[in-house]
């Protein structure tokens, strides 16, 4: 699928927009880090919302735990405790329904 979206020149092709009305403010402060980092003020604002889009994804994709809750969590993968009898019937329902 990647060769499909490559043109001639080998790069991605750039087949969607995105759009946004912001402040003269915020313009401004965007165009002055695009500056500094010596790029286009597309080229921040696309590499400032990816990288934006990727932590957001990964705060909501990876468990991180520390300290007493890392423990705790450990135990509980390695040391499950045996059902009690409302998941057991709740078992009994789920095998039921399914006709077992």
């Amino acid at each position: 699928m990647a060769q499909a979206l490559k043109g001639r020149s080998g790069r991605s092709r750039k087949q969607q927009r995105l759009e946004a009305r912001i402040t003269p403010d915020q313009k401004r402060l965007i165009e002055r880090a695009a500056e500094l980092r010596g790029t286009t003020v597309t080229e921040f604002v696309i590499a400032s919302a990816q990288q934006a889009a990727a932590d957001t994804i990964k705060d909501f994709e990876v468990l991180t735990l520390r300290d007493q809750a890392r423990k705790v969590f450990v135990n509980a993968i390695l040391n499950p405790s045996l059902p009690n009898e409302a998941a057991r019937a709740a078992a009994r329902r789920y095998k039921a329904h399914l006709g077992g």
